[in-house]
């Protein structure tokens, strides 16, 4: 982990809850394998290069919690993080991205997050800086030659000019100058000629380095612009923190942090495991994609524009419904690299209930608040949230089981009609109970046919 607080096991849990119900298996491995991040940190060097993760695969229907807990937890990681579809990755020779475009990718959100962190270090200076270029702009300086007809100007005029500057400073400082237009050189990162290239899959990054290459050669393009000042000062503040910040150092700390504390989730890895049923057309495909990636779980080095990454310590967790195939189905050689397993329950009728209103982003909290901006205030009687949780329970046994997903449709189906008509129907409370569910949807419930379409 980086900077800031470094969360215990028990406190990453605990925040997990806000936004997960249940799971607490899957919660708690993740905490762990969270927490051993920050703990090799602290052990000795010649030990620290020893220390492998322990990589996770989380095992559970669609619909139980495994996108929300990495969607969580990477506000949580304090470190850079990735979520990744393992079905969009092919083996290399298809239609497709290469699986180490995963790490590019992690290590352009490292680069970011350290830059974003070194611009807000030199956030005053900039601050200060920006201040005295928007004092250039509304008080330009004399050029020689324009005062007294001949050289610099004269000590009285020079001593005016630093009164009125200090002024415009005061003025400045107290938001008084706020709506009046300036005209500033501002570095234009879209000018120039554009370029599209085509390259094979798999060399995708030379695609990036010619263009890289390309813009290092032509001149940093500036434009002329005229804004308010309170539209121009952000600006400002952000070019110049950008100018102070060194960008080589900004990458050596960049690959260091992926490096040492890099997480990589792969969602939908049961897509890429091949059945037992044999190996052909497609599913040659999806075992070339195990195979592409074993060497980055496992740990090598991936060739980058910023430089050479490692891979060897980077926490990978993957998640997947394995409904039709299981975890066995993956390459032996993949199946050791993730020694954590766990297995994620499916929802009942009373994990649906907490669902609705315990999270901190409840589908309850949500809805009451958009028809709160047409002047509704919705009442959500727990009769009413019984009978929510109920109808989505049945659909999900009927059906196919696609966990709290359900709860969308079905609020979405019981909340219709009044989202439609909300803007006509002025200042009023509407009461969720169980009869109003019933009656939306209770015709849906009993018409097996028509629920299987409509929920």
């Amino acid at each position: 982990m980086s900077e800031g607080h470094v969360f215990t096991p028990r406190e990453i849990v605990s925040e997990l809850d806000r936004y997960v119900i249940g799971q607490r298996e899957a919660k708690r491995a993740v905490a762990v394998a969270l927490r051993n991040r920050w703990r090799r940190q602290q052990v000795p060097e010649e030990l620290r290069v020893e220390i492998a993760p322990k990589n996770i695969i989380m095992i559970g229907a669609t619909g139980v919690g495994k996108t929300e807990i990495a969607r969580r937890l990477a506000k949580l990681a304090q470190a850079p993080f990735i979520k990744v579809e393992a079905s969009k990755f092919t083996e290399v020779g298809y239609v497709g991205r290469d699986v180490e475009s995963i790490v590019r990718d992690l290590l352009e959100l490292s680069i970011q997050m350290v830059s974003e962190e070194e611009q807000k270090a030199v956030r005053s200076k900039a601050e200060e800086r920006a201040e005295e270029r928007l004092l250039d702009a509304l008080l330009p300086k004399p050029e020689a030659g324009q005062s007294l007809g001949f050289g610099a100007p004269s000590p009285v005029e020079d001593t005016a000019s630093s009164e009125t500057r200090e002024k415009l400073r005061r003025l400045l400082r107290l938001g008084e100058l706020e709506d009046r237009p300036v005209e500033l050189e501002l570095t234009d990162d879209a000018s120039g000629p554009s370029l599209s290239i085509m390259t094979p899959q798999g060399v995708e990054e030379m695609g990036v380095q010619f263009k890289d290459l390309l813009s290092g050669m032509l001149p940093r393009q500036t434009r002329r612009r005229t804004l308010k000042i309170a539209e121009a000062r952000p600006l400002l503040v952000e070019e110049e923190a950008h100018g102070l910040v060194d960008q080589d150092k900004v990458k050596e700390a960049a690959i260091r942090r992926v490096e040492d504390s890099g997480i990589v989730f792969i969602d939908e890895i049961d897509k890429v495991a091949v059945g037992s049923a044999g190996r052909q057309g497609a599913d040659v495909s999806r075992e070339g994609v195990q195979r592409d990636l074993l060497p980055i779980v496992e740990g090598s080095t991936v060739q980058t524009k910023h430089g050479p990454v490692s891979t060897d310590h980077i926490l990978f967790v993957a998640a997947g419904a394995f409904h039709v195939s299981k975890p066995s189905d993956l390459i032996p050689e993949l199946q050791g690299r993730f020694p954590i397993r766990v297995e994620l329950a499916s929802l009942t009728r009373e994990d649906l209930v907490r669902i609705l209103t315990e999270p901190t982003n409840s589908l309850v909290r949500q809805y009451t608040a958009l028809l709160a901006t047409e002047k509704i205030e919705l009442q959500f009687q727990d009769s009413g949230i019984q009978a929510i949780a109920e109808v989505a329970a049945t659909v999900n046994e009927r059906n196919a089981d696609i966990g709290a997903r359900r709860l969308h449709t079905v609020m979405e189906r019981l909340l219709e009609a009044l989202s439609f008509e909300a803007p006509d129907l002025g200042k009023q409370a509407v009461v969720i109970d169980e009869a109003l569910v019933r009656e939306r949807l209770g015709e849906l419930m009993d018409d097996q046919d028509l629920s299987r379409f409509i929920l």
